[in-house]
């Protein structure tokens, strides 16, 4: 980061006239946008951009930025093409035009632009967490983060700047446009809030300021590095700000200029009209294949996987076996676990003994978590998130969907999912978590069978860059074995993704099985055995991807059964059937899963009240094959 000189500062105000055209103009071009709020954040945001030693995407080292009410996209794009990084023609000409990367809202395809938004509330969030991989890497770097004052209502930023000042994260500096306005109008009526206050308590030091004054954006700047403590500028602003019937009109956050007001605001800012130049080049634009994000590589060291042999829970599998990969990979600082308040539950506490520097306790703040593990995942970090599966998310499920917009590289771990849960209750049993992620294009969702599996699902997802949910129950389970009574996820075991594994092998019927109740589908389908009746059984550990040679071999039996711990109509099932029609293969299927909320009991008491124990599971199979 360098400090401008007085002259440097006065150039910078010039220029800010014409970028202020250059926003009116591309709203105007596109019919669409904010301008209000882009003229009211540009000059904070030109000086810090001219200060801050900017990589172009979050994989190299440098000073980072970070705007979090990403609708202010055309100052984003006026402050970048003075850095260097495009040509402001071609984002004037080509904002919010389709195959264009210069989106309503800031994505990571504009070089620059580290993170895509999203919603309100989760910029300062992602700022956390590349305040946290600066410190794990060492870099000696400022983080700058931009948002608006209606956006402080949301909670979440509550959480953030809690964790910031409890890992005195000095490093960044918040940037509030304190406009005072918001869609719905003046922000005291909207929503009462004291800004200032709120982050005083939370631990942090605020600078008031002018916020279309260059030399006091710059002074509050060079102040917030010196400060030891992280830094809210609480920027006093003007919406519409260079234009006289546009400022402090609220109207403005959302609405763009006629081209008759276009040219009266452009004669006033003394900003040259290029309409018809920049209607040409909009004509003219022919979009570009975007080209494929290139992922860092993460050194992984692998281990020797544990086997169990006596019965146990899935999730102290994953707790042991996050353990190991910490301790081989010692010299890799590039392991890093999220917990939420449930160290000991999520079995994470061993990794914090192990990995102190690695671990970090978020308290009960999984919106927050959520978004600042997908954010320093950008960072070349292998980033797990720990928790419930109500909280992991069905609570976060929006933040996973911002980073997967992001291409993050999370692995979100859930234990407590499903009816295995047991007395904690249909609150707190999560039995929807497939059908959620499902939506999401860039996630892949595996769900263990056993401990044995979960060891090798832990390894495999250690050693590869993506975006991975890994459910799990609560329960101990028995080991899982094949027809032949052997241990069937032992050492000798290779984990492939969409690879389903044959249990036991039939011609009367097939059953696909997921997850916790694959013990229970041994039992059932042994019992099926015994009296004449043979069912292949598949374990489908990567439902979203279900092994399609599996699909055909289970289909000649004419006969197929899905059954999960799991919402029966969004989940193994459906994707079942799903795939049987795009392969034209027609069985009859059959679907057991949960079909409504349950009941708080032991778990085995709630599978058999739900008729998804292994002895009403064998009942209704038999009566079905039999018919």
């Amino acid at each position: 980061m360098k400090f401008l000189s007085k002259e440097e500062l006065q150039n910078l105000e010039k220029k800010s006239s014409d970028l202020r055209g250059a926003i009116i103009t591309m709203t105007s071009l596109a019919a669409s946008g904010h301008p209000g709020g882009s003229m009211s954040s540009l000059d904070m945001m030109l000086v810090a951009y001219s200060m801050a030693d900017c990589p172009a995407d979050v994989h190299e080292k440098g000073d980072y930025v970070v705007v979090s009410n990403g609708h202010v996209s055309p100052a984003v794009y006026s402050c970048l093409s003075e850095k260097g990084f495009f040509n402001l023609d071609d984002a004037v000409s080509q904002f919010r035009l389709a195959g264009s990367i210069f989106e309503g809202h800031i994505e990571p395809d504009v070089p620059g632009v580290l993170l895509a938004s999203g919603n309100l509330g989760q910029g300062l969030s992602a700022a956390v967490g590349f305040g946290i991989g600066s410190r794990l890497q060492k870099q000696d770097n400022q983080i700058f983060v931009f948002m608006g004052d209606g956006e402080q209502q949301k909670g979440q930023i509550g959480e953030a700047r809690r964790f910031a000042a409890k890992y005195d994260l000095k490093n960044i500096t918040v940037f509030v446009d304190f406009n005072e306005l918001q869609i719905g109008g003046d922000i005291k009526k909207v929503m009462p809030q004291n800004i200032k206050a709120n982050y005083e308590a939370d631990g942090w030091y605020v600078i008031e300021i002018d916020g279309h004054n260059y030399n006091e954006i710059h002074e509050a700047i060079k102040t917030a590095v010196d400060i030891e403590k992280p830094v809210m500028v609480l920027a006093h602003t003007v919406m519409g700000k260079g234009v006289s019937f546009m400022e402090n009109k609220e109207k403005y956050h959302g609405s763009t200029l006629s081209r008759e007001q276009l040219i009266d605001a452009l004669k006033e800012l003394g900003a040259e009209d290029n309409w018809d130049k920049y209607m040409e080049m909009r004509n003219a634009f022919v979009p570009e294949q975007h080209k494929k994000t290139e992922h860092p590589v993460i050194k992984f060291t692998a281990s020797e996987p544990q086997i169990y042999d006596a019965k146990t829970d899935n999730r102290s599998a994953w707790g042991n076996a996050i353990n190991n990969i910490a301790k081989v990979n010692c010299e890799n600082t590039k392991y890093v676990v999220f917990d939420c308040d449930l160290a000991g539950s999520v079995k994470v506490d061993s990794f914090a003994k192990t990995c102190p520097e690695n671990f970090f306790e978020a308290g009960i703040t999984e919106h927050s978590t959520a978004t600042m593990a997908g954010s320093l995942s950008k960072m070349g970090f292998h980033v797990y998130f720990a928790d419930f599966g109500v909280f992991g998310v069905d609570e976060t499920f929006n933040q996973h969907r911002l980073n997967d917009i992001n291409n993050t590289n999370l692995k979100i771990i859930t234990t407590h999912v499903g009816l295995d849960v047991g007395e904690d209750g249909k609150t707190h049993q999560c039995v929807d978590y497939l059908g959620l992620m499902r939506n999401l294009y860039g996630f892949k969702t595996i769900v263990p069978a056993d401990p044995n599996q979960t060891d090798h699902i832990i390894r495999y997802i250690s050693s590869v860059y993506g975006n991975f949910l890994v459910p799990m129950g609560r329960s101990k389970l028995p080991v899982v074995k094949n027809a032949e009574g052997n241990t069937a996820f032992d050492e000798r075991y290779k984990f492939e993704y969409g690879k389903a594994d044959l249990l036991m092998d039939g011609k009367d019927a097939a059953m696909f099985v997921m997850g916790t109740v694959t013990g229970r589908a041994v039992e059932a389908c042994t019992k099926l055995a015994e009296e004449g009746i043979s069912v292949q059984l598949w374990n489908i550990a990567c439902p979203e991807d279900i092994d399609v040679e599996a699909l055909k071999k289970a289909s000649e039996t004419g006969m197929i059964f899905t059954y999960e711990d799991h919402n029966v109509n969004t989940g193994l099932g459906a994707i079942t059937a799903v795939e049987l029609m795009k392969n034209r293969l027609y069985p009859e299927l059959h679907c057991f899963g949960v079909e409504g909320y349950a009941l708080s009991g032991k778990s085995d008491d709630v599978f058999r009240y739900c008729r998804l124990d292994a002895e009403s599971v064998y009942t209704r199979m038999k009566d079905l094959i039999k018919k």
